[in-house]
């Protein structure tokens, strides 16, 4: 993961879980997560941020821990949710994660913060999280041309799709489609992939 981006997140860390505390409620994104997530499944959300989608998965049948690389974002998850459990993790190796331990993955716009030399090590971690017939739903947003940081120093790096869909070996697509963030506004890139 890209330090500078994990730097931002973790000094400002109160101000982007604020910031997406005030963002419209992603209900595209949970009906997907309805759709396509085991039922009852064990689940991780892999750059979870302030809680929020934690939070909702441990409401709606998918117990679920978090894991994020900011330190800062961690401990606003932990003040917010207090009964539920979030650890540092950062991709692409996401050290202390175990494999094949997960009915449910969600990546939810994460790995265009990654160097896109990282993309595709990254996308292969998600699934060895996975047990067999595991869901991994996994968004990124989408950056034309290069690769750039915004004013915060935050990394957004561009790539095809390709990258990651090569990664995904020994799953299934059921979805691979871009969108609108129903929360963000932002333009996404969106794949839903079930492990053989």
């Amino acid at each position: 993961m890209d330090r500078t981006t994990i730097d931002t997140y973790t000094g400002a860390a109160q101000r982007y879980a604020d910031e997406w505390a005030s963002q419209p409620q992603p209900d595209d994104l949970y009906a997907l997560l309805k759709r396509y997530f085991r039922s009852g499944g064990a689940a991780a959300d892999i750059g979870c941020g302030s809680g929020r989608d934690v939070a909702w998965l441990n409401a709606n049948g998918f117990p679920a821990v978090g894991y994020d690389a900011s330190e800062g974002l961690i401990a606003q998850a932990s003040t917010q949710y207090p009964s539920f459990t979030f650890r540092q993790a950062t991709l692409p190796r996401l050290a202390g994660v175990a494999n094949a331990a997960f009915d449910n993955v969600l990546c939810e716009t994460v790995i265009m913060h990654l160097p896109p030399a990282q993309v595709g090590a990254a996308c292969t971690r998600l699934v060895e999280l996975l047990k067999p017939g595991g869901v991994l739903f996994l968004s990124w947003r989408i950056t034309e041309g290069e690769s750039v940081r915004d004013a915060s120093g935050r990394l957004y790096s561009a790539f095809e799709a390709s990258i990651v869909r090569h990664a995904l070996s020994g799953t299934t697509l059921a979805l691979d489609a871009s969108a609108v963030n129903q929360s963000s506004g932002k333009r996404v890139h969106r794949v839903v992939a079930i492990r053989d």
